[in-house]
């Protein structure tokens, strides 16, 4: 049988092992283990309540493909990209990586792709009430949002006239990380949180724990319900790839009868176009599919659905890459 160069190339593409071992470390913590000084797989395996059996295949592996660097027999110490699998605080790469967090359980959910390619949606959309049912995976969920959130808020700050807002009403704000940075950014702001309760109560605890509660305001509730009145500007961040075109239209609706004729609804995204072909770009897009059933867009996706729910596109300018923002307003 001919040699098939490519064919080596494409199973390393498509092999599972390494990104299921590294997720299992991450899970069990054995980064942090090393550190503390648990070096022998009978010790890790101990601290990570794990079979010694089973771990020290996981171990080798990860030794193999260089995550771990064996040393004594049985024994393993950390390579640099070893190390990002320490603790770093939420947010960090060891908690995407941890299979009982919400971005992990989401990756895993990729085995669903084919039947998702054939219906031309997820066979189980995420069901955002198992966030509420499950206070530590709403955590991990917040939490990690909340980095990202924290990371864009400077753009946002910065890539939009504030002067003229009186009170953002920030729809589906999580844990009140983005609305915190406006509001310290811009000591006349007032602000308003609306989520899922439990989010909604992380948000009243960091906004009171920076003292902005006096100018905060939260509304524990689905953003598929009438909105609180009398915003300035109704912010999006975020929000609407997660949703396919039916429910993406809903939610800007709610927003267009809640901003009224003075106000504006902004949409902070990553927005896209048909020929961009990066792989982070195109496996967002997957996994948008397979878990949400929402999808990646572009302006003029975003200012045709807009249309729908009676808004029209007012302005729209680049932020720091990969963000954009999009700014309607009413014409009903």
């Amino acid at each position: 049988m001919a040699d098939a160069p490519w064919a080596s190339r494409l199973m390393d593409m498509a092999e599972l092992t390494t990104p299921m071992a590294i997720r299992v470390a991450a899970t069990l913590r054995v980064a942090d283990h090393i550190l503390a000084g648990a070096t022998h797989v009978d010790a890790i395996a101990e601290r990570a309540e794990a079979d010694p059996g089973g771990l020290i295949r996981v171990l080798r592996h990860l030794a193999a493909v260089g995550v771990l660097r064996a040393t004594d027999p049985g024994c393993f110490e950390l390579t640099a990209i070893g190390r990002e699998l320490r603790e770093q605080g939420p947010g960090d790469p060891r908690s995407w990586l941890d299979v009982t967090t919400a971005s992990s359980r989401a990756d895993l959910a990729l085995v669903g792709l084919l039947d998702a390619v054939r219906i031309g949606k997820p066979v189980s959309a995420q069901d955002w009430g198992d966030l509420d049912r499950d206070v530590e995976l709403s955590d991990s969920f917040d939490d990690q949002m909340a980095v990202g959130a924290a990371a864009k808020a400077p753009a946002l700050i910065e890539g939009y006239d504030w002067s003229t807002v009186e009170h953002v009403v920030d729809v589906g704000g999580g844990n009140g990380t983005l609305l915190a940075e406006l509001l310290r950014a811009r000591p006349g702001l007032r602000g308003t949180v609306v989520d899922r309760p439990h989010p909604v109560e992380g948000a009243e605890r960091r906004l009171a724990a920076e003292g902005l509660a006096d100018r905060a305001e939260s509304r524990a509730q689905s953003f598929f319900d009438a909105l609180p009145t009398g915003g300035t500007v109704y912010l999006l961040s975020g929000v609407l790839h997660d949703w396919p075109d039916p429910d993406a239209a809903r939610i800007l609706s709610r927003c267009a009868e809640a901003a009224g004729a003075s106000g504006r609804v902004l949409v902070m995204e990553s927005l896209v176009e048909p020929d961009d072909m990066r792989p982070s770009t195109t496996g967002m897009d997957l996994m948008l599919l397979v878990v949400t059933g929402g999808r990646a867009r572009s302006a003029e996706d975003l200012t045709a659905l807009a249309a729908t729910a009676g808004l029209a596109l007012e302005s729209s300018s680049a932020l720091r890459p990969p963000h954009s923002l999009l700014e309607f307003t009413t014409t009903r």
